[in-house]
């Protein structure tokens, strides 16, 4: 299901869904367990990230809390025993967290984590799997299955990888430490360490300067970057095309028109 409809908004549910001046949020809500992510909610993680890529009002995503100083706990452990004992759960579990991860960090428009508070184990997950992290100073973030006895998904570890690089990617994973948000940011876990104070302004500020740029062009860098990041190092006809189809693009057309006329531009492809 990935139809825009009224339960996507509803705050009781441990996920919702708001939408204000471009700017779309998935909301995490599980504040009695410090937004630990239960099997039910990966599995209708991917619903809620079709229906923010699919509403053409969302240019840009925000990933945050319900709870001030809790962004998320990690996996609900309460979870595990019965995991444990049902090979079934335990594919239903990863896979479950696999296509929701799978399916942010694919979603066609920016994503940015707002983190406030622990962000450890599936909310780490959750983190880097977007395209941008900002953390208040609180913040704390690790990610930690050598603790549990468990192994962390190759698809997760590349993310961390690619993001932090092999060496750091090892300290996170090999000491199942629990790092400060300037650590984080030193590390390259996140981009930017701001003031609790200042966290949503600085989210919403970044968020908004993405807003009234090409969708065409963001976008389709967005899936240039995700090539680059699959493996592909030079161009193919696939991505030789999308650089030349671009300049009949509208929103080539108006760019070169405002641009000349010294204005700002008005693009309005949208897909």
């Amino acid at each position: 299901m990935s139809e825009w409809t009224s339960d996507f908004f509803d705050q009781s549910n441990p996920l919702y869904l708001t939408v204000d001046a471009g700017i779309g949020t998935l909301v995490l809500n599980r504040p009695h367990k410090k937004n630990a992510i239960n099997m039910e909610t990966w599995d209708h993680m991917p619903a809620y990230i079709a229906a923010l890529e699919n509403n053409p009002e969302v240019r840009v995503v925000v990933v945050m809390s319900s709870t001030e100083g809790s962004f998320c706990a990690g996996a609900d452990i309460s979870e595990f025993a019965d995991i444990a004992l049902d090979a079934d759960l335990r594919e239903r579990q990863r896979v479950g967290i696999r296509e929701g991860q799978r399916r942010l960090a694919r979603l066609k428009k920016p994503t940015i984590a707002m983190i406030d508070g622990p962000c450890i184990g599936a909310g780490c997950g959750l983190s880097i799997h977007c395209d941008f992290r900002i953390a208040s100073l609180r913040s704390k973030f690790g990610i930690t299955p050598a603790k549990l006895g468990l192994i962390y998904p190759l698809n997760d570890t590349k993310h961390l990888v690619d993001l932090v690089g092999p060496s750091h990617a090892k300290k996170i994973l090999f000491t199942a430490g629990i790092f400060s948000a300037e650590e984080a940011l030193r590390m390259g876990l996140v981009d930017e360490v701001v003031q609790v104070e200042d966290l949503e302004l600085a989210v919403k500020a970044f968020a908004a300067s993405m807003v009234p740029v090409s969708q065409y062009s963001l976008r389709g860098i967005k899936k240039s970057i995700q090539r680059i990041l699959d493996g592909q190092a030079d161009d193919d006809d696939t991505t030789s095309k999308w650089f030349t189809d671009a300049h009949t693009s509208s929103d080539y057309k108006e760019g070169v028109d405002a641009f000349m006329a010294k204005r700002k531009p008005k693009f309005t492809w949208n897909d």
